[in-house]
């Protein structure tokens, strides 16, 4: 339980620093207070996880051919289209993350992709299993 808290920090940390860098990518809370926007990111956040998990890993096993065929660039394709996925299912909601565009979505999943990785090395000796 520790492990998915620090990973569900670590992404909502992520993803917060992806909307500060991409200007096309931005959350909106439900409420104007601090701790709505925290909860919000936080929300968003676990959805991304889920979906990544759960459809991410179907697609990409479903699309291996087509991911040694385009040499890994077909990824940057899917994983902005997941972003997009959880910002409709936020929007679903009636508050979340917000794309402007499909390239937007593009960018701030590679970005997100980057900052999560970045973090991850940071607080690997926390995370490893003993």
């Amino acid at each position: 339980m520790g492990r998915f808290l620090i990973k569900l920090i670590l992404n909502t940390v992520a993803l917060w620093l992806t909307t500060l860098i991409v200007t096309g990518v931005h959350v909106e809370p439900y409420a104007d207070t601090t701790v709505a926007a925290v909860l919000t990111f936080a929300l968003v956040a676990l959805i991304f996880g889920l979906v990544n998990t759960v459809i991410g890993t179907l697609v990409r096993i479903i699309a291996l051919p087509l991911y040694i065929l385009t040499l890994g660039l077909l990824a940057l394709i899917v994983n902005g289209l997941l972003l997009m996925l959880v910002a409709w299912i936020s929007e679903l909601m009636g508050f979340g993350l917000v794309v402007d565009d499909f390239w937007w979505g593009v960018l701030g999943a590679l970005v997100l992709g980057i900052i999560s990785w970045l973090l991850g090395i940071l607080v690997r000796p926390v995370t490893a299993r003993r």
